[in-house]
């Protein structure tokens, strides 16, 4: 099949359905999202003079970013380099990582946090010599992580970030779900609509016109029964992006954290996150009778990249009949714990665990997408005034797995870069956008919840060419019975955050489960249990998605020819 549209099209034709636009904002930028990647495109943005709104789903501190325990990964240590980031980052990405934008984050990571460091964030120091101390996470030859406050880094970084949001006047919308991309007649980027929960300055649905659109709203976590993610979380930039024309890749590689707090096997939501920087510090990964199961696995042991480990449990798991294995840091002590981890001590003793006298049950839970909407070295995606950063981008930096703690550091590196390439190159609009009617179905409130259960079991850890059927049979038959319920009598759910948020979720959830039916080999965290190797001959190369312009409901599924891939100016192909 070919791909769809070019730069010069309107998009896919799709939109949410919503009531029309009741207010209106003008800038020359609008930020959508609030993590380290939003706030600092904002910042840097309003510096170069751009007129520049942050829109975001929560208040400005709720997004990922503030959940980040382990830190932000650079070569600030003595002995370090970027070209020894650069090679654990590779190694992790497991072939599919683009070496020119790894390159990029490595080489222009450090002076980044630093200009982080400027802006407020306050990382540990050693007591003895001053220095930002370091730690190791998985995947890590060196100690390269900085952090805050023992393990909240993402709290210090966005407490820094929001302060200085709020210091440079920047102007804010807060509790507004963004809904869809406004286009001019020629596919440019004019700006988004939105809806604002609750009261405030802005209510409802409203618009913000602008030629240059930043999407940073995070991952897609909630697409699980069980997640680290916040909920809101729910894959709101991909899906606008989709519908917008633009494409996406690599959505299978979804990193699923091996160490996250057990609460039984029917807990659904947020699920508590113990950092791989206990791993780190020491603590042991063990089964029931107390035997250290990844020691021999990999050189690495538990501090292997996370897919490795993630694995190394579920093998463990299988051959025991558990649900979960236990992290042995009883040997920390308790000073070591309260001053190092009193994030994640103060979580399992909420929920009954002492991690001072006892192991903490753990299992993986999903963590993070390593794909997103693709884009170039400069932010920008496959339409004219879209960008994109952050969790919610795909860069070429992850690969097929990300390497811990390089997500705040990649969200740090590219909205800089994409603050630069809009001050040097404008995105110029015609007009407001043209209003598109909406000809998709909206998903009823309780999807959201069949749409997790359904990728739980079909599209976990473990896959399967005849579980991943079965979830795409059952996210296809969701979206064919609301199409036929609008098609046929016009009828589609309610407008409102809960049926968009579950629209968003069930359109994300059938482009990976797409992406991972086509892969069929065994590659960083996508792990086929009916193709356990790694086939670079037909699979170092990336899956790249767009939606069908011609036919509504169609996902169309293109491999690159290569590792490498094309460029965002030039589409894979024309559609017909």
């Amino acid at each position: 099949m070919s791909t769809t549209g070019n730069p010069g099209t309107s998009g896919t034709g799709i939109r949410l359905h919503a009531p029309a636009p009741g207010w209106a904002l003008d800038a020359d930028v609008v930020v959508v999202g609030s993590g380290v990647a939003g706030l600092t495109a904002a910042l840097r943005c309003a510096a170069a003079g751009r007129r520049t709104v942050v829109v975001t789903k929560a208040r400005l501190d709720d997004g990922s970013t503030r959940w980040a325990q382990g830190g932000i990964a650079a070569a600030l240590g003595e002995g370090d380099t970027p070209e020894q980031h650069l090679d654990d980052t590779l190694v992790a990405g497991a072939g599919l990582c683009d070496e020119a934008a790894v390159r990029l984050l490595v080489t222009e990571g450090p002076d980044a946090v630093r200009r982080l460091i400027g802006t407020g964030a306050v990382f540990d120091t050693s007591a003895e010599t001053g220095e930002i101390e370091l730690t190791r996470e998985g995947g890590h030859h060196r100690r390269r992580i900085a952090h805050a406050g023992g393990d909240a880094t993402g709290a210090e970084i966005s407490r820094a970030l929001v302060e200085a949001v709020h210091a440079a006047g920047i102007r804010t919308v807060e509790n507004a779900l963004v809904l869809d991309l406004l286009q001019d007649a020629e596919g440019r980027t004019a700006g988004v609509t939105l809806h604002v929960m609750g009261e405030g300055q802005h209510d409802g649905v409203g618009a913000v016109h602008a030629p240059a659109v930043i999407l940073a709203t995070g991952g897609m976590g909630q697409v699980f029964s069980a997640t680290t993610n916040p909920a809101v979380s729910t894959g709101d930039g991909v899906a606008l992006a989709l519908r917008a024309g633009a494409e996406v890749s690599d959505l299978e590689f979804v990193q699923f954290h091996p160490t996250v707090l057990f609460l039984g096997p029917d807990a659904e939501g947020q699920q508590p996150l113990v950092s791989e920087a206990v791993r780190g510090e020491g603590a042991h990964l063990v089964d029931a009778d107390g035997v250290r199961f990844m020691v021999g696995q990999h050189e690495l042991a538990e501090l292997a990249p996370r897919d490795i480990v993630a694995k190394g449990i579920m093998r463990r798991m299988q051959e025991q009949g558990a649900q979960h294995m236990y992290l042995d840091a009883r040997h920390f002590g308790a000073r070591m714990w309260e001053q190092r981890f009193p994030t994640i001590l103060a979580a399992c003793r909420a929920h009954g665990i002492d991690p001072v006298t006892e192991p903490i049950p753990v299992a993986p839970a999903a963590h993070y997408a390593s794909g997103g909407v693709r884009t170039d070295l400069h932010g920008r995606t496959t339409v004219p005034g879209l960008y994109a950063c952050g969790e919610v981008a795909c860069t070429g930096v992850h690969g097929a797995n990300r390497l811990a703690s390089n997500s705040l550091l990649e969200g740090l590196v590219f909205a800089e870069r994409i603050a630069e390439d809009i001050t040097a190159h404008p995105p110029v609009g015609s007009g407001p956008g043209i209003p598109v009617p909406a000809t998709g179905p909206l998903q009823p409130a309780e999807a959201r919840y069949e749409v997790q259960r359904i990728m739980t079991d079909g599209a976990g850890v473990l896959r399967s060419a005849g579980s991943l059927a079965a979830a795409a049979e059952a996210l296809e038959t969701l979206y064919t019975t609301a199409l036929g319920e609008l098609e046929s009598q016009g009828k589609t759910a309610v407008p409102g955050v809960e049926t968009w948020e579950a629209t968003n979720l069930l359109c994300v959830a059938r482009v990976l489960v797409a992406a991972a039916q086509r892969r069929a080999e065994t590659r960083g965290c996508h792990w086929r249990e009916d193709h356990p190797d790694r086939d670079d001959a037909a699979w170092r190369r990336h899956l790249v998605v767009r939606l069908s312009r011609t036919e509504r409901r169609a996902l169309v599924v293109t491999p690159t020819d290569s590792a490498e891939f094309p460029s965002v100016n030039h589409p894979l192909s024309l559609e017909k």
